[in-house]
């Protein structure tokens, strides 16, 4: 079984690698490591890290205050400031009453803390107040976590869907299932197989993408979960491809499935995760679950929940079996 099993591995790196597959993923890996490193990242330089903060102090209360304040004449001008900060950041400060009352557009939870922290700490220029720092990462660090989580997920979700997908259809084509329907070795190999060399090359390229753009110092301390929730989205999207290419006739129909889950997989994901638009129901979405894991794994607060690892596990395990049947029914069509 193992020199089955081999040899059929040997034969999916030459289908991958006639169809300009490692080519794509190591022009995939170069392309964003040069758009970090020397696009997204002085990019974000340029036009980070300080929120326009907005003051309405009619009674002088706060006396002297950071020259990075803009303090305005009514509580209409202060409001309407806030809405129209070209940054959509912008955090208000209305001192009519002892307290400073905080006018903001509601972002991310933590975001928002910082964003507030950080308005309230310009109106003391004396060491009495100190704002509160938020994480350990530098600036740049978090961007650079941030942006290489969010690639790597589009590169697994996207680029490995469509993989898998060209490859078995081409072998459809080449009549490679009719010739596997005849032979004697367990049918369970060709799945097998397919999805090992697929999970083994996103594994890789996770890896490479985290020490090219988070560093090699600290990718040491987040590789291991980060591989651990590359491998959980890769057999989940690598499965979904396989099923996909058993149950649809060609390319043009599973192009309708990949629009799928890009529009409704990927995108409320990023929406609900990324920005302040926040849906109901985006906890009931599993990928948002496994981006997060994702995400969380590169900034080095790997999930431990039980529940979420015995889901994941379960969801594998179900697929495995909608495929075995599906790729069973294909190949007694051939047979």
């Amino acid at each position: 079984m193992w020199k089955s099993l081999c040899s059929l591995f040997k034969k999916d790196c030459r289908m991958m690698a006639s169809g300009k597959f490692f080519f794509v993923a190591l022009g995939s890996l170069l392309l964003y490591t040069l758009f970090i490193n020397f696009g997204y990242v002085k990019f974000m330089d340029a036009n980070a890290g300080i929120y326009n903060v907005y003051l309405y102090d009619p009674a002088e209360t706060l006396g002297q205050v950071s020259p990075l304040v803009y303090q305005v004449d009514s509580l209409e001008e202060l409001k309407e400031a806030v809405a129209m900060d070209t940054a959509g950041s912008g955090v208000g400060i209305n001192m009519t009453s002892d307290k400073p009352d905080v006018i903001l557009y509601r972002g991310a939870e933590q975001a928002d803390c910082h964003r507030v922290d950080y308005a309230l700490s310009l109106l003391h220029l004396s060491e009495e107040y100190t704002p509160e720092i938020v994480g350990s990462n530098t600036m740049e660090m978090k961007q650079r976590r941030e942006i290489t989580c969010e690639l790597l997920f589009i590169e697994i979700v996207a680029v490995g869907f469509l993989g898998i997908a060209s490859v078995l259809f081409k072998e459809k084509q080449m009549g490679v299932i009719r010739v596997h329907a005849i032979m004697p070795l367990p049918r369970n190999l060709f799945l097998f197989s397919k999805i090992f060399l697929f999970l083994l090359t996103d594994l890789i390229f996770a890896a490479l993408m985290a020490l090219l753009n988070v560093g090699f110092a600290e990718t040491g301390s987040i590789l291991t979960a980060v591989l651990v929730q590359t491998a959980i989205l890769s057999l989940i999207m690598a499965l979904s491809g396989f099923g996909c290419t058993m149950v649809l006739k060609d390319f043009k129909q599973f192009s309708l499935a990949y629009l799928v889950i890009a529009l409704f997989v990927a995108t409320p994901v990023f929406l609900s995760a990324n920005t302040s638009i926040k849906m109901s129901w985006i906890n009931y979405h599993p990928f948002y679950h496994v981006y997060m894991g994702l995400k969380n794994a590169f900034f080095g607060t790997p999930v431990t929940s039980p529940a979420y690892y015995i889901c994941a596990l379960c969801a594998i395990i179900l697929l495995c079996g909608i495929v075995g049947a599906a790729f069973r029914k294909e190949m007694g069509k051939e047979g």
